[in-house]
Protein backbone atom coordinates (compact mmCIF):
# COMPACT_ATOMS: atom_id res chain seq x y z
CA UNK A 1 0.00 0.00 0.00
CA UNK A 2 1.34 3.60 -0.98
CA UNK A 3 0.32 6.24 1.10
CA UNK A 4 1.52 9.92 1.45
CA UNK A 5 3.02 11.48 4.26
CA UNK A 6 3.89 15.14 5.47
CA UNK A 7 6.98 15.44 6.82
CA UNK A 8 7.73 14.43 10.42
CA UNK A 9 4.57 11.92 10.35
CA UNK A 10 5.87 8.09 11.32
CA UNK A 11 6.35 6.39 8.01
CA UNK A 12 4.47 3.03 7.99
CA UNK A 13 6.39 0.03 8.67
CA UNK A 14 6.48 -3.39 9.97
CA UNK A 15 4.21 -2.93 12.95
CA UNK A 16 1.96 -1.35 10.75
CA UNK A 17 1.17 -4.22 8.36
CA UNK A 18 1.59 -6.67 11.08
CA UNK A 19 -1.58 -5.14 13.01
CA UNK A 20 -3.14 -4.49 9.11
CA UNK A 21 -2.98 -7.98 8.63
CA UNK A 22 -4.93 -8.74 12.34
CA UNK A 23 -7.04 -6.45 11.33
CA UNK A 24 -8.77 -8.25 8.44
CA UNK A 25 -9.46 -10.98 10.60
CA UNK A 26 -11.89 -8.77 12.69
CA UNK A 27 -15.60 -10.26 11.35
CA UNK A 28 -17.59 -7.20 13.28
CA UNK A 29 -15.17 -4.99 11.08
CA UNK A 30 -17.47 -5.41 8.12
CA UNK A 31 -19.88 -2.18 8.20
CA UNK A 32 -18.32 -2.02 11.74
CA UNK A 33 -17.61 1.44 13.47
CA UNK A 34 -13.88 1.95 13.29
CA UNK A 35 -11.51 4.01 15.26
CA UNK A 36 -7.71 4.85 14.47
CA UNK A 37 -5.83 5.52 17.69
CA UNK A 38 -2.38 7.51 16.56
CA UNK A 39 -3.45 7.61 13.18
CA UNK A 40 -0.55 8.64 11.51
CA UNK A 41 -0.87 8.77 7.72
CA UNK A 42 -3.72 7.02 7.98
CA UNK A 43 -2.22 3.36 6.42
CA UNK A 44 -4.67 1.95 9.36
CA UNK A 45 -7.36 3.41 8.30
CA UNK A 46 -7.18 2.71 4.75
CA UNK A 47 -6.86 -0.87 5.55
CA UNK A 48 -10.23 -0.43 7.32
CA UNK A 49 -12.07 0.81 4.56
CA UNK A 50 -10.89 -1.40 2.11
CA UNK A 51 -12.30 -4.44 4.65
CA UNK A 52 -15.27 -2.94 4.52
CA UNK A 53 -15.49 -1.06 7.62
CA UNK A 54 -19.41 1.19 8.11
CA UNK A 55 -18.01 4.61 9.29
CA UNK A 56 -14.39 5.68 10.08
CA UNK A 57 -12.58 8.23 12.97
CA UNK A 58 -8.69 9.06 12.88
CA UNK A 59 -7.44 10.55 16.29
CA UNK A 60 -3.76 12.21 16.92
CA UNK A 61 -2.32 14.50 18.72
CA UNK A 62 0.30 15.46 15.47
CA UNK A 63 -2.12 18.13 13.04
CA UNK A 64 0.89 16.93 10.16
CA UNK A 65 -0.42 13.19 10.76
CA UNK A 66 -4.20 13.75 10.53
CA UNK A 67 -3.26 15.88 7.28
CA UNK A 68 -1.82 13.00 6.08
CA UNK A 69 -4.62 10.50 6.88
CA UNK A 70 -7.11 13.40 5.22
CA UNK A 71 -4.76 13.46 2.13
CA UNK A 72 -4.69 9.49 1.76
CA UNK A 73 -8.67 9.52 2.41
CA UNK A 74 -9.74 12.02 -0.29
CA UNK A 75 -7.33 10.39 -2.92
CA UNK A 76 -9.26 7.13 -2.15
CA UNK A 77 -12.49 8.76 -2.05
CA UNK A 78 -12.55 7.42 1.55
CA UNK A 79 -15.19 9.47 4.37
CA UNK A 80 -13.48 9.99 8.02
CA UNK A 81 -14.39 11.92 10.70
CA UNK A 82 -11.11 13.48 11.92
CA UNK A 83 -10.48 13.90 15.48
CA UNK A 84 -6.95 16.35 16.67
CA UNK A 85 -5.85 15.05 20.20
CA UNK A 86 -5.60 12.45 22.61
CA UNK A 87 -7.62 9.60 22.05
CA UNK A 88 -9.81 10.23 25.25
CA UNK A 89 -11.48 12.82 23.20
CA UNK A 90 -12.81 9.53 21.57
CA UNK A 91 -15.05 9.06 24.59
CA UNK A 92 -17.36 11.69 23.72
CA UNK A 93 -18.66 9.56 20.42
CA UNK A 94 -20.31 6.75 20.11
CA UNK A 95 -18.77 3.61 21.40
CA UNK A 96 -16.94 1.60 18.42
CA UNK A 97 -16.72 -1.78 16.61
CA UNK A 98 -13.30 -2.09 16.32
CA UNK A 99 -10.45 -0.07 17.41
CA UNK A 100 -7.43 -0.33 16.38
CA UNK A 101 -4.29 1.07 17.77
CA UNK A 102 -0.42 2.06 16.95
CA UNK A 103 0.38 4.03 19.88
CA UNK A 104 4.00 5.11 21.01
CA UNK A 105 6.10 2.78 22.27
CA UNK A 106 9.63 2.75 22.88
CA UNK A 107 11.21 3.68 25.94
CA UNK A 108 12.74 6.85 26.17
CA UNK A 109 15.61 8.48 28.13
CA UNK A 110 14.45 11.69 27.40
CA UNK A 111 11.02 12.27 25.63
CA UNK A 112 10.83 15.66 23.89
CA UNK A 113 6.86 15.60 23.70
CA UNK A 114 7.07 17.64 20.01
CA UNK A 115 7.83 16.69 16.33
CA UNK A 116 8.19 13.43 14.77
CA UNK A 117 9.14 12.02 17.56
CA UNK A 118 5.43 11.92 19.34
CA UNK A 119 4.93 8.87 16.97
CA UNK A 120 7.52 6.70 18.84
CA UNK A 121 8.89 8.43 22.34
CA UNK A 122 6.89 6.90 25.15
CA UNK A 123 8.18 7.53 28.60
CA UNK A 124 11.37 5.81 30.28
CA UNK A 125 9.37 2.38 30.46
CA UNK A 126 7.51 2.70 26.64
CA UNK A 127 4.12 2.87 28.81
CA UNK A 128 3.89 6.64 29.27
CA UNK A 129 0.60 5.90 26.44
CA UNK A 130 0.02 2.02 26.16
CA UNK A 131 -0.96 2.00 30.44
CA UNK A 132 -3.92 4.94 29.49
CA UNK A 133 -4.85 3.40 26.30
CA UNK A 134 -5.36 0.17 28.09
CA UNK A 135 -7.31 1.37 30.83
CA UNK A 136 -9.71 3.42 28.36
CA UNK A 137 -9.82 0.85 25.77
CA UNK A 138 -12.79 -1.14 26.94
CA UNK A 139 -14.91 2.33 27.78
CA UNK A 140 -14.56 3.04 23.78
CA UNK A 141 -15.98 -0.61 22.92
CA UNK A 142 -19.56 -1.56 22.05
CA UNK A 143 -20.24 -4.68 24.08
CA UNK A 144 -18.88 -6.85 21.49
CA UNK A 145 -16.20 -4.69 20.09
CA UNK A 146 -12.88 -5.54 19.46
CA UNK A 147 -9.66 -3.67 19.88
CA UNK A 148 -6.18 -4.56 18.48
CA UNK A 149 -3.20 -2.81 20.20
CA UNK A 150 0.27 -3.47 18.69
CA UNK A 151 3.59 -2.87 20.39
CA UNK A 152 6.96 -4.22 20.62
CA UNK A 153 7.76 -6.59 23.62
CA UNK A 154 10.43 -4.38 25.07
CA UNK A 155 7.53 -2.49 26.52
CA UNK A 156 6.42 -5.06 28.27
CA UNK A 157 2.82 -6.98 26.76
CA UNK A 158 2.65 -9.00 29.89
CA UNK A 159 1.57 -5.81 31.43
CA UNK A 160 -0.83 -4.63 28.93
CA UNK A 161 -2.52 -8.24 29.20
CA UNK A 162 -2.72 -7.50 32.82
CA UNK A 163 -4.15 -4.21 32.86
CA UNK A 164 -6.78 -5.17 30.43
CA UNK A 165 -8.09 -8.23 32.08
CA UNK A 166 -8.33 -6.75 35.35
CA UNK A 167 -11.14 -4.68 33.49
CA UNK A 168 -12.84 -7.68 32.92
CA UNK A 169 -12.26 -7.66 29.34
CA UNK A 170 -10.89 -10.41 27.47
CA UNK A 171 -7.04 -9.98 25.91
CA UNK A 172 -5.06 -12.39 23.96
CA UNK A 173 -1.81 -12.15 21.87
CA UNK A 174 -2.93 -12.91 18.13
CA UNK A 175 0.08 -12.25 15.91
CA UNK A 176 3.80 -11.72 16.58
CA UNK A 177 6.98 -10.80 14.34
CA UNK A 178 10.40 -10.11 14.94
CA UNK A 179 11.94 -7.51 12.91
CA UNK A 180 15.53 -6.17 12.88
CA UNK A 181 15.66 -2.41 14.47
CA UNK A 182 14.61 0.19 13.02
CA UNK A 183 16.76 3.69 13.49
CA UNK A 184 14.83 4.74 16.39
CA UNK A 185 15.75 1.69 18.32
CA UNK A 186 19.40 1.32 16.89
CA UNK A 187 20.05 4.88 17.67
CA UNK A 188 18.95 3.91 21.84
CA UNK A 189 20.14 0.53 21.36
CA UNK A 190 23.14 0.82 24.41
CA UNK A 191 20.54 2.88 26.46
CA UNK A 192 18.25 -0.03 26.20
CA UNK A 193 20.81 -2.60 26.64
CA UNK A 194 22.24 -0.53 29.81
CA UNK A 195 18.31 -0.08 31.29
CA UNK A 196 17.84 -3.72 30.69
CA UNK A 197 14.82 -3.48 27.71
CA UNK A 198 17.39 -5.73 25.51
CA UNK A 199 20.05 -8.27 25.83
CA UNK A 200 23.66 -6.23 24.93
CA UNK A 201 24.21 -6.80 21.05
CA UNK A 202 20.51 -7.61 20.28
CA UNK A 203 19.62 -5.67 17.45
CA UNK A 204 15.95 -7.09 16.50
CA UNK A 205 12.91 -6.88 18.62
CA UNK A 206 9.14 -9.15 18.46
CA UNK A 207 6.64 -6.99 17.63
CA UNK A 208 3.13 -8.04 19.58
CA UNK A 209 -0.22 -7.32 18.19
CA UNK A 210 -3.16 -7.98 21.45
CA UNK A 211 -6.56 -8.53 20.83
CA UNK A 212 -9.11 -6.83 23.59
CA UNK A 213 -12.64 -8.59 23.36
CA UNK A 214 -15.17 -6.55 25.98
CA UNK A 215 -16.98 -9.59 27.11
CA UNK A 216 -18.35 -7.61 30.41
CA UNK A 217 -18.54 -4.28 31.87
CA UNK A 218 -15.31 -2.50 32.43
CA UNK A 219 -14.46 -2.61 36.49
CA UNK A 220 -14.11 1.26 37.44
CA UNK A 221 -11.25 1.02 40.11
CA UNK A 222 -12.81 2.61 43.62
CA UNK A 223 -11.01 6.52 44.11
CA UNK A 224 -10.09 5.53 47.63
Amino acid sequence: MVVLRVPRVYRPQADTWLLARALHEVPSLRGGRVLDVCAGTGALTLAAAAAGAGSLTAVDLSWSALMSTWMNCRLRGIAVELLHGDFASALRLPRFDVVVANPPYVPAEQTSGRGAALAWDAGHDGRSVLDRLCAMLPDLLTERGVGLIVHSAVSDPERSLSQLRGLGASARVVATGTVPFGPVMRSRAEWLAANGFIRPGQREEELVVIRVDRTSSPVVADPA
